[in-house]
């Protein structure tokens, strides 16, 4: 797949376009997941691109680099925890016991234990590494999105890269991201897009305000309370037509739709008008494509396959992001559990131990080995991070958790980075002895979000445009020279 690049501009309806649109809404389909896009001119020469596909593995609550892949052994005990290093297939890289699967894979993958911003607020945190932007938007509210946020880099690939296969070319799975209290994370969406900027939402995984992690097998409650309520299940999303709406009622529908057009007098043929009726047989081909629904159906996969990746939320959300790579969609985050699974507070060295590596370790190591396997990891970015790091320092909060934890930790993190030409078993960056600071190569999230839009060949002075026309920037930092 070649990925065309676009300027975003806000479309223009005339009547013509208006009389699709309602009949769209005669199918159900809503049009906020149609983008109407123009060619981009820009000046500079196009970077070469590495990445059809971006898989942004996102760890909501901040996974702590000094208990995964930066742990500190020679740090004072109330500092290096309980976690051993192990050796990695790679010679001097090592990591955490509790992922030996990736120990084993570490040619494939690399490391920048160096990445630093300003917050440890989850909220901002949140906003900061899922729009690569550290600076604070004007009237950021961590209580909910707002149309002032900063867009999601999920929502300016969705709007500057074309579809495949029918699909957005931006989608989250398996679930948006939300608040225990109920409230939705800001940070997700077009933000100064607007909606019509929001990338496709796969609802598969049920919000449980109780229940954190990879549900069946590894679900857990951070304060070791009973989980209670319905067990939940992974569902992937329906696709299927209606009962009501049979093959012979669609062609109906669109003979209608072609009635329609005849009515209309001016018919002009401008590329706005092909644009919005090319992403409108896209949309309705998401109904009745078959290969499409393949990508979505994990739950009934080969056995044997299922196991690879474990049987879970997160194995199943991992091999979707596969199925969808595959299928050619520019930029997949998964998003490995909902808000303050990776929070850990307390009880943090037996839930990491017991409930969130070994999931993470099975799924991201099949996914390595699958999309290797299937020649797609040389043309697939793989990229892994939370919205902060975990304190050096252990701590306890009695009142609330048995066994003690690590705060949040916006001064460094670890992120993992695979495929797409990486060079495998290298590490870029260092935190200090204590592993709560860059001791070298500091990087921001501006460089993360520069790196993932270089993979892509994003041009340097990409821009997208709001309902004013008024041109906005991509990047606003440079790609972190060891991966670009």
């Amino acid at each position: 797949m070649t990925l065309n690049f676009q300027n975003y501009q806000h479309p223009k309806l005339n009547r013509r376009q208006a009389i699709q649109a309602g009949a769209v809404g005669l199918l159900g389909l809503g049009t906020n997941h149609l983008h109407a896009l123009r060619a981009m001119e820009t000046t500079s020469a196009k970077p070469k691109i590495k990445a059809k596909s971006v898989i942004f593995i996102f760890l909501s609550g901040g996974l702590s680099q000094i208990d995964s892949f930066d742990l500190k052994p020679n740090a004072p005990e109330n500092i290096r925890g309980e976690f051993k290093p192990i050796a990695t297939q790679t010679p001097g890289i090592t990591i955490c016991e509790h992922l030996p699967m990736l120990a084993a894979r570490s040619s494939k993958w690399a490391l920048l234990r160096s990445l630093t911003h300003r917050t440890n607020d989850h909220s901002l945190g949140h906003l900061i590494m899922m729009t690569g932007r550290a600076d604070s938007p004007a009237g950021f509210d961590p209580s909910k999105p707002k149309n002032s946020d900063w867009p999601s880099m999920a929502s300016i690939i969705g709007n500057v890269t074309k579809p495949s296969n029918n699909l957005p070319p931006a989608i989250v799975l398996p679930e948006r991201l939300v608040h225990n209290s109920g409230r939705v994370i800001p940070g997700q969406f077009g933000g100064q897009m607007g909606t019509r900027g929001d990338p496709w939402f796969i609802e598969a995984s049920p919000f449980d305000s109780k229940a954190y992690g990879a549900f069946p097998t590894y679900e857990f409650d951070h304060q070791q309370r009973e989980i209670k309520g319905a067990k939940r299940a992974f569902i992937a999303p329906n696709l299927s037509l209606p009962e009501s709406l049979t093959n012979t009622r669609l062609q109906n529908r669109f003979s209608l739709m072609k009635n329609l057009d005849k009515q209309v007098s001016d018919l002009e043929t401008v590329a706005t008008v092909n644009q919005f009726d090319r992403f409108h047989q896209g949309a309705l081909s998401l109904l009745v494509d078959p290969k499409v629904r393949t990508c979505f159906d994990v739950t009934t996969a080969p056995e044997k396959q299922q196991e690879r990746y474990g049987k879970n939320s997160f194995g199943w959300s991992l091999m979707m992001a596969k199925n969808l790579a595959e299928a050619g969609v520019p930029l997949i985050q998964v998003n490995l559990g909902n808000n303050e699974t990776w929070d850990t507070h307390g009880n943090a060295f037996p839930h990491l131990k017991e409930k969130l590596l070994p999931p993470t370790d099975r799924g991201l190591s099949a996914l390595l080995d699958d999309l290797e396997e299937s020649g797609l990891l040389k043309s697939t970015l793989v990229v892994m991070a939370g919205e902060f790091g975990r304190t050096p320092k252990i701590f306890g909060l009695p009142a609330h958790y048995k066994l003690p934890g690590r705060d949040h930790w916006g001064a460094v993190q670890s992120v993992f980075f695979a495929g797409a030409g990486i060079p495998g078993g290298t590490v870029v960056g260092s935190s200090d002895k204590n592993g709560g600071f860059p001791a070298t190569e500091p990087y921001t999230p501006e460089s993360f979000a520069a790196t993932i839009y270089n993979s892509l060949g994003i041009p340097s002075d990409a821009v997208w445009h709001d309902a004013t026309q008024r041109p906005n920037n991509i990047y606003y930092g440079t790609p972190i020279p060891a991966f670009s």
